[in-house]
């Protein structure tokens, strides 16, 4: 692309963001995701406990929270374990269908903000969309099952790495930060699926992959810049008193929604110019 058009296509994503209230639908992304972070995590442990995988909670934690930074994810996720630790009298429970059921209000969340940001009608059935959300939410807890007996494997693999192959030990002692590879890949992968099938229309891998990056590159600068005002500037504990964590994390999730739709608007952009 030229100059004038990377131009174009920066300023349309941008003035379309604003025209098409943006900032609101940010706000009701970042509300959606942290009402449904409880309830999936909830569905999610139970349908692990139901399966045997006893690490999955504290597996589980860290693969979402790995990404935030720390002064906000602390708060959060020792209030994720301790709801965590509750049993809930097995699977096939109402309160846990429920929790299912609210956990996929995220999804439709952000099925409404790139909708619009793609500026596209979807005409699909409400029990499509529906049985769609449901579906990331059954897909995703899997996803987290399957790392969780990864985590019960991996001293035994790495043991008899150690045993069979000496000098791999340097390897080995630089696996110490996994999860959070794990977890900007699962970012990523979760990325391109949501922004591939979540709106309705079609559009190729390769148009996706350019909002995609951009949205990874702005979320990792955007909490290395929110932590360092936290620790420097904020007033939020005086302001907020008891209620100062969830309104950090609010913030926080306030911020990284409006950088997914404008990821979304980039990518409608792109596809705009090259027509």
């Amino acid at each position: 692309m030229t100059a004038q058009q990377v131009w174009r296509v920066v300023s349309g994503a941008v003035i379309h963001f604003n025209q098409d209230d943006g900032w609101a639908m940010a706000s009701h992304v970042a509300l959606s995701t942290l009402l449904a972070l409880f309830p999936f995590l909830i569905f999610a442990t139970s349908l692990a406990s139901f399966a045997g995988a006893d690490a999955f909670a504290d597996t589980a934690v860290h693969i979402i929270f790995d990404t935030w930074p720390k002064s906000i994810a602390e708060p959060i996720s020792q209030q994720v374990l301790t709801v965590l630790t509750v049993n809930r009298g097995g699977l096939l429970t109402i309160s846990v269908i429920a929790a299912a059921f609210f956990a996929s209000n995220g999804v439709e969340a952000l099925r409404v903000a790139l909708n619009r940001a793609y500026r596209v009608q979807d005409r699909r059935s409400i029990f499509f969309t529906r049985a769609q959300s449901l579906g990331f939410i059954i897909i995703a807890t899997l996803i987290l099952l399957a790392i969780s007996f990864l985590l019960v494997l991996a001293p035994l693999l790495t043991d008899l790495l150690r045993e069979w192959a000496p000098w791999s030990n340097d390897i080995v002692a630089h696996l110490d930060n996994w999860r959070l590879v794990v977890a900007v890949v699962l970012l990523f992968v979760g990325l391109m699926v949501c922004h591939r099938w979540l709106p309705g229309g079609y559009r190729p891998f390769r148009a996706i992959i350019p909002g995609v990056l951009v949205t990874m590159f702005f979320w990792m600068t955007g909490a290395l810049a929110f932590s360092a005002y936290l620790q420097r500037f904020s007033t939020y504990v005086a302001t907020y008193a008891g209620l100062a964590s969830i309104m950090i994390a609010l913030i926080f999730l306030y911020i990284i929604a409006a950088i997914f739709i404008l990821g979304a608007e980039l990518n409608a952009s792109i596809l705009a110019e090259r027509k």
